[in-house]
């Protein structure tokens, strides 16, 4: 009954010390808003006149193709315009053959399988049949790097090139 009792009291301060700590912040806001439309002061001609003027830098030209366009022209293998199931399922086709071991077709589950027993095997570092946490952690999947295109900004020239000037 005590600890509910503090609890509701403490609730209650804490509500009161919001309430407080918003007022104040309401009045502050108040306040400044007065000054900040009065009007800047203008800057002095001698500190704009030593400001050195820094050059632009030309946008990279953008790629002839769009990301899009790209993925497209790389599915359409006979370049008539048009995806056909055959080329759609490409990828998918390799992949699986990838998997297929004894070429017979299909897919068993050691088949299936293999890269993820191949994996926890050499995880598996003291080959007690199981992972522990760190052994466990060796096999997270590696983070790809982003793909750098000439569409983006290398904005460390630019900072050079102005530091030079």
């Amino acid at each position: 009954m005590k600890a509910m009792m503090s609890a509701r009291l403490l609730g209650l301060l804490s509500v009161l010390l919001l309430t407080i700590g918003a007022a104040a912040l309401w009045l502050v806001s108040s306040d400044t808003s007065a000054s900040a439309n009065a009007p800047l002061p203008a800057p002095p001609q001698a500190a704009l006149a030593a400001v050195a003027p820094v050059p632009l830098v030309a946008p990279p030209a953008p790629s002839a193709k769009s990301r899009e366009e790209k993925r497209f022209s790389r599915a359409d293998r006979d370049d008539d315009g048009l995806i056909s199931q055959t080329e759609y399922l490409a990828t998918r086709r390799r992949n699986y053959d990838k998997l297929d071991a004894n070429g017979d077709g299909r897919l068993d589950f050691d088949e299936y399988a293999a890269s993820g027993i191949t994996r926890f095997a050499g995880a598996d570092a003291d080959s007690s049949g199981t992972l522990a946490a760190a052994e466990f952690a060796s096999t997270a999947p590696k983070a790809k790097k982003p793909v750098q295109t000439a569409a983006r900004c290398n904005c460390a020239n630019v900072e050079t090139a102005s530091a030079e000037n």
